[in-house]
C-alpha cells in the first residue's frame, strides 16, 4: 500500500530446514505439560527479547478492528485470520541471522494440551523475505525488515485458523549455547474474516460488509403484518467486554473445543444454542408471560451491549428475553466474531409442533378454540437470524451450492439433536422445500410455508371436520434492515416462490411427501360457495381508540334467502398468538336475501380492551359461522394490533442543529399520552455513542392530553453517523421507543490537513482485496 519490499525467493530446501527447526522447537518445550523452557542463566550471550511493538494502530487498522473497546484501550491485538499482521521485536544485541535463531510459538490460551494436530499450537520460523507467506490455511512468517536490534516480521494466521485468544511466545537461541523465552503480555484475539476470500465467510460486496459486519446498531421489525413496527437495537459489538464475553463463551456454555473454533457452521450452531438458557445456563432468560418480577421485561431493554456486559460479569442468564432479544445478541455475537449477520422478521411465523408442515387449529362445537388440542401456533412475527457462509458440508445440490444465507435461531422453540437451537439452514434449501438437509430445515420450512387448518373437534370418538385450508396466512412479508439504508428490505422471495405460483405449490407438495404426516393428507370439500364471509380491520388504530371489527356476508344465489348465524370474538393475545383473553364476544344471526350483503360490526371500546392488554397491544380476531340447512362451516382468525406512539428526541435547535464531535449539546426527549388516564411511574431509558450506561429518567406523572419531557447534556464522542435510542414505560403504557439518526460533524482541529503526516500502514496484501 504505497511502500515496496525486496521479494526473496523460498527454496524447497529452507521451507524443510525450517520444517525442522519447528520440530525441534516443539520437542524442546514440554507440550504436554503446556510448560515454557526457561532461560539458560549461564548463556548471557543469548539473544534476549526486550520488549515487542504491536503495531496496534496499524494492525488494527488493516484488519477493521480498531472499533473494539479492547483496540482502542491497547489491551489485546486483534486480527482476522487468513491476512498478516505486523510484529516489531527489539532486542537486547544485534540480531544475527547466520548465528541466531527464533521461532514464534502460537498456543490457544484455554486450551490445558494444545496440540500441533488439532491446530491449537503451532511453531513459526521466519523466512527473509514477505513475497509468500504459506499456503492460505497454514500458519507463516516472514521477516520484513532487519535493522541492528529491531526486526520486523509479518505473520498470517491460516484462514482456517480457530477463533478465540491465542498466546505468543518468542524462543530465542544461541547456536550451540542455550535458549531463552519470551510471553507477549497482551492476548492476541483472531476473528472470523469476512474481507479473506480464503475464509469460509467471505462476503464480497463492501456495502453488506459495512451493514453485516460493523454497523453496531440496526432496525428490528416488530408489530404485526397489517401494523409493521420497527424498532432500534444497539448491537453494540465494539463496546467494552463484548468480544471478550463473545470468545468467551464459544468454550464455557458453547462447549467447542478449541479446534473446532474455526469452523463458522459448527459456531453458529453453538451459538443458538448458547444464547438461550434452557438446555446450558446460556446468555438469556425465556419469558413469554407478563410477568417479569426478578427481571427486566423484554420489551425494556434497548440493545445488547448491557444483556452481554451483565453476563460476562456474573456468568449467570441474564432475565429476560423474548425472539428479538435473543436475536439481538446473536447478531452482536456473531458480528463481533467476524461472521456477518442481520436480524430477520416473518410475519404471522409458525410453529409447528408436529413437523407435519401445517398449523392445525381444533375448534368445539361451540366456536371456541380447543387450547389443549392446539399445541401448534402463530405468532404474530417471529425473529430470527441469518449469518453469512459457505456450506461445504451440504455438498451441490440441485440448485446448486447451499452458500449464502443461513437461518440460526436462538428462541427456545423445539429441541434440535436434544438441545433447543435452529440451523443454520441454508435459506436456498428452505426456499425448495429440502427439509430433510441438516439442520433443521424442515422447522423453517414451516415457519415460512406451512398451511394452516381448521378442524372441527367433536369429541374423541367422532371424526374431524375440516372446515377450512388457509394456504395463504403464513410468512409475510419477510423483512430486514436494507443495506446502509434505515428502512425495510423485504426478503419473502429467497425464501419461498409468490403464493400460489405453481413453484411454490409443487415445492410444498414436494415437502409433505417428506414428511409423510397424516394431517397433510387431508383436502379441504369446498362444493359449497354461495355464501362469502369476509373480515374488515382498520389497521391504523392507536392505542387508548376504540375499534370496530367488521365481517361482511354475501349471498352469491340468485334465487336462495340464506340464514347465518355465528359469533365474532376478540381476545387480548401474546405476540406468540398463546394466553388469550376474552374482551368481548358477540353473537349474530342474519337472513341473507338473494345477491345482497350485510354487515356485522362489533365495537370494542379502549375501556374493554385496557386491562387485558399485552405488553405489545396484540388481539386475535376470529369469526365462526354456520349456513343453516347446509353442512358449511367458516372459520377465520386475524391478528390485529393497535399502535403506539413514537418518542420525539430533538438534539440541540432541531433538525439543522450543528452537532460536533467532543462539544456538549442539549437534547430533549418528549412524549404525549395517547390514554384517556393518566400515566404514573413513567421511565425514559436513552442509549447512543458515548453514552457508557443508559440514562434514565423518571416521570412520576403525565396527566391525560399531557406530554412527558426529559432533557440532558450529551457529548458526542467522534465525528461521523450516530443514533440515540430511547424507551419509555409507565404503569399503564409499555413497549413505546422512538430514535434519531444525526450526522456529528469533526472539531476544527481534528481535520486532517492535506499535507499532514498521517501515515499509511504498509502490510502487503492481496491485489484483489485492495478496495478504495
Amino acid at each position: 500500500m504505497g511502500h515496496k519490499f525486496s521479494r526473496l525467493r523460498i527454496s524447497k530446501n529452507s521451507v524443510e530446514h525450517s520444517k525442522s527447526e519447528v520440530d525441534s522447537t516443539l520437542r524442546m518445550r514440554n507440550i504436554n505439560a503446556n510448560l515454557l523452557t526457561a532461560p539458560d542463566a549461564g548463556s548471557s550471550a543469548v539473544l534476549g527479547v526486550q520488549r515487542v511493538d504491536l503495531c496496534l494502530a496499524d494492525n488494527h487498522d488493516e484488519h477493521h478492528t480498531s472499533h473494539f473497546y479492547a483496540a482502542a484501550a491497547k489491551e489485546a491485538l486483534i486480527v482476522r485470520r487468513g491476512e498478516p499482521f505486523r510484529l516489531r521485536i527489539y532486542f537486547n544485541r544485534d540480531y544475527s541471522p547466520s548465528k541466531d535463531a527464533i521461532s514464534f510459538i502460537f498456543s490457544v490460551t484455554d486450551d490445558s494440551k494444545p496440540n500441533p494436530g488439532h491446530g491449537t499450537l503451532t511453531a513459526l520460523v521466519p523466512h527473509d523475505g514477505i513475497d509468500y507467506l504459506g499456503d492460505p490455511l497454514e500458519w507463516g512468517a516472514g521477516i520484513e525488515s532487519h535493522e541492528g536490534q529491531i526486526l520486523t516480521v509479518l505473520v498470517k494466521p491460516p484462514a482456517t485458523c480457530s477463533v478465540t485468544e491465542w498466546r505468543l511466545d518468542i524462543d530465542t537461541k544461541l547456536l550451540g549455547d542455550g535458549s531463552r523465552s519470551y510471553q507477549l503480555p497482551l492476548p492476541i484475539y483472531v476473528l472470523f474474516n469476512p474481507w479473506c476470500p480464503d475464509d469460509q465467510v467471505y462476503m464480497e460486496d463492501r456495502d453488506q460488509r459495512k451493514e453485516y459486519v460493523m454497523h453496531d446498531t440496526t432496525l428490528i421489525w416488530r408489530g404485526s403484518y397489517n401494523r409493521l413496527r420497527p424498532s432500534v437495537w444497539k448491537i453494540g459489538q465494539f463496546e467494552r467486554h463484548v468480544l471478550e464475553c463473545s470468545l468467551k463463551v464459544l468454550g464455557t456454555v458453547g462447549r467447542i473445543p478449541p479446534a473446532y473454533r474455526g469452523d463458522p457452521v459448527r459456531v453458529a450452531r453453538a451459538l443458538s444454542a448458547l444464547v438461550n438458557s434452557v438446555d446450558d445456563d446460556g446468555v438469556l432468560l425465556g419469558n413469554w408471560t407478563e410477568d417479569f418480577s426478578g427481571g427486566i421485561a423484554p420489551t425494556k431493554w434497548t440493545g445488547s451491549v448491557e444483556i452481554l456486559q451483565q453476563f460476562y460479569k456474573t456468568q449467570k442468564s441474564v432475565k429476560f428475553a423474548q425472539c428479538w432479544n435473543f436475536s439481538g445478541v446473536l447478531a452482536t455475537i456473531a458480528r463481533a466474531l467476524g461472521i456477518p449477520a442481520r436480524i430477520i422478521t416473518c410475519y404471522s411465523s409458525a410453529h409447528d409442533t408436529q413437523a407435519s408442515l401445517t398449523v392445525d387449529v381444533f375448534i368445539d362445537a361451540n366456536n371456541k378454540k380447543l387450547e389443549a388440542e392446539t399445541t401448534d401456533s402463530i405468532w404474530n412475527y417471529h425473529v430470527w437470524n441469518e449469518v453469512w457462509m459457505q456450506r461445504p458440508d451440504l455438498g451441490i445440490g440441485q440448485f446448486g451450492a447451499y452458500d449464502g444465507w443461513q437461518v440460526v435461531d436462538a428462541t427456545p422453540q423445539e429441541a434440535s439433536d436434544n438441545m433447543y437451537r435452529v440451523g443454520p439452514a441454508s435459506v436456498l434449501a428452505v426456499k425448495h422445500g429440502e427439509i430433510l438437509r441438516p439442520f433443521d430445515c424442515g422447522f423453517v420450512y414451516s415457519e415460512v410455508n406451512a398451511d394452516k387448518l381448521y378442524w372441527r373437534y367433536n369429541g374423541p370418538a367422532q371424526p374431524l371436520k375440516l372446515l377450512r385450508k388457509d394456504t395463504l396466512a403464513i410468512g409475510h412479508l419477510i423483512s430486514t434492515k436494507a443495506v446502509l439504508k434505515w428502512e425495510r428490505e423485504d426478503i419473502t422471495d429467497s425464501y419461498k416462490y409468490a403464493e400460489r405460483s405453481e413453484e411454490e405449490r409443487s415445492y410444498m407438495l414436494k415437502a409433505l411427501k417428506q414428511s409423510r404426516h397424516a394431517f397433510s393428507r387431508y383436502y379441504l370439500n369446498d362444493n359449497f360457495n354461495e355464501v362469502e364471509f369476509s373480515m374488515e380491520l382498520k389497521d391504523d388504530i392507536k392505542v387508548g381508540e376504540n375499534f370496530s371489527v367488521v365481517l361482511k356476508v354475501n349471498n352469491k344465489s340468485n334465487e336462495r334467502i340464506h340464514q347465518a348465524s355465528g359469533q365474532l370474538n376478540c381476545d387480548a393475545v401474546l405476540y406468540t398468538g398463546v394466553g388469550a383473553q376474552e374482551v368481548k364476544i358477540m353473537g349474530f344471526e342474519l337472513d341473507l336475501k338473494p345477491n345482497s350483503s350485510e354487515f356485522v360490526r362489533m365495537e370494542v371500546t379502549f375501556f374493554e380492551y385496557f386491562e387485558k392488554l399485552s405488553s405489545q397491544a396484540a388481539f386475535q380476531i376470529s369469526a365462526a359461522c354456520r349456513v343453516k340447512d347446509t353442512d358449511y362451516d367458516y372459520y377465520a382468525q386475524d391478528d390485529f394490533r393497535v399502535r403506539k406512539p413514537d418518542i420525539k428526541l430533538q438534539i440541540g435547535d432541531g433538525d439543522n442543529a450543528s452537532i460536533v464531535s467532543m462539544q456538549e449539546i442539549d437534547v430533549i426527549l418528549r412524549l404525549a399520552n395517547p390514554l384517556p388516564i393518566p400515566l404514573h411511574k413513567g421511565l425514559f431509558t436513552v442509549e447512543g455513542p458515548g453514552i457508557d450506561q443508559p440514562l434514565k429518567f423518571k416521570i412520576p406523572e403525565v396527566p391525560v392530553g399531557g406530554t412527558a419531557a426529559a432533557t440532558f447534556k450529551y457529548v458526542p464522542p467522534y465525528a461521523g453517523r450516530g443514533t440515540m435510542i430511547a424507551k419509555f414505560s409507565a404503569k399503564e403504557l409499555d413497549d413505546v421507543d422512538g430514535y434519531k439518526h444525526y450526522e456529528i460533524e469533526p472539531r476544527p482541529g481534528d481535520v486532517l490537513q492535506p499535507n499532514g503526516s498521517h501515515r499509511s500502514s504498509n502490510i502487503i496484501r492481496r491485489r484483489t482485496d485492495v478496495i478504495p
